[in-house]
């Protein structure tokens, strides 16, 4: 079988063909980040990079069975300035239809986010057949509604497997979480908004990354000093409530013991591994930062399985 993965990121397709057993003979990436290219042959050495997608031509590859792609979303994406086709970077949708059009693959699957009625009739119109909104909530421990597009047929609604966010957590942290992208601290939240993770985003770094709650926090354990009568400890990125000479200088911020927020830490990225179903440490190869990037811009494996799983009997 051979696969062309646009916009392949750290190549979730391949993950998910090799999870489910399907057979690649040879697995064509188009990826301009460096970072994500780095993981990616990181993990499967034997992946053809073929470059930007605007400059890919199609005519230098053989028989293409399956292309997959989840052009960027940026311009779609409610939580963007929702231009749309307007925005560079949405419009290399039109990429993949090009792609589509001159390779002519059995199979197709696009991704893309949650967007407005009239920007999913476009891509509809193009793709040439109707969408299917999934959450990632029905197989994993994070609500992420995505769109996709697949001739594949016979797709249907994954079952729900019941897994919730305590399920992947580590183990100094219990369910309990908030999100600096919504603010405000989870316990002032419905119950059920415990059971599942937000949607972790592209953006993910800074306070962006979603938190969780520490189980048995011992502020004495963290205090640091004292400043204007004030008691203070240290926090780091995902390292809470530990002893300050563990801790590198530029990881270190000061915050008040009282300040409720000292109970939170930010999730790890093996927990956004676990979120987008991805094996422990697959994208270790890079920074925390790129890591939490390419997590947010990735897909959730077990979605695409659910999906992919489909065309294995007829390979």
């Amino acid at each position: 079988m051979n696969v062309l993965s646009l916009f392949d990121g750290m190549s979730c397709g391949r993950i998910a063909l090799e999870r489910l057993g399907i057979q690649v003979d040879n697995y064509y990436a188009s990826e301009i980040d460096k970072y994500a290219i780095q993981v990616s042959q990181a993990n499967y050495p034997d992946i053809i990079q073929v470059g930007d997608v605007t400059e890919l031509d199609t005519s230098t590859l053989p028989k293409i069975d399956l292309i997959m792609g989840g052009s960027p979303c940026q311009g779609f994406s409610f939580a963007g300035k929702q231009l749309a086709f307007d925005d560079p970077r949405s419009a290399l949708f039109f990429e993949f239809v090009r792609c589509v059009e001159e390779l002519k693959p059995k199979y197709f699957l696009l991704e893309n986010v949650n967007m407005k009625k009239e920007w999913l009739a476009v891509i509809t119109e193009y793709m040439g057949v109707e969408g299917i909104k999934i959450n990632s909530a029905l197989v994993s421990a994070q609500n992420r509604n995505r769109w996709y597009w697949t001739n594949i047929p016979g797709i249907e609604q994954p079952e729900q497997r019941g897994i919730v966010l305590k399920d992947i957590l580590e183990s100094d942290a219990e369910e309990p979480m908030y999100s600096n992208i919504y603010g405000g601290f989870g316990e002032k939240k419905p119950r059920e908004h415990f059971n599942k993770s937000v949607t972790i985003r592209a953006n993910s770094g800074g306070g962006a990354i979603p938190n969780v709650k520490l189980k048995d926090f011992d502020k004495n354990l963290a205090r640091m000093t004292t400043k204007e009568g004030k008691a203070y400890c240290l926090t780091a990125s995902y390292q809470a409530a530990v002893p300050h000479n563990s801790l590198a200088r530029s990881q270190r911020s000061m915050i008040p013991v009282d300040n409720e927020k000292t109970n939170w830490r930010k999730l790890t990225p093996v927990e956004c591994e676990r979120l987008q179903t991805v094996l422990d440490n697959y994208t270790n190869h890079v920074s925390n930062t790129q890591r939490y990037k390419m997590l947010g811009n990735g897909w959730t494996i077990e979605v695409i399985c659910h999906i992919l799983k489909k065309i294995k009997d007829d390979i």
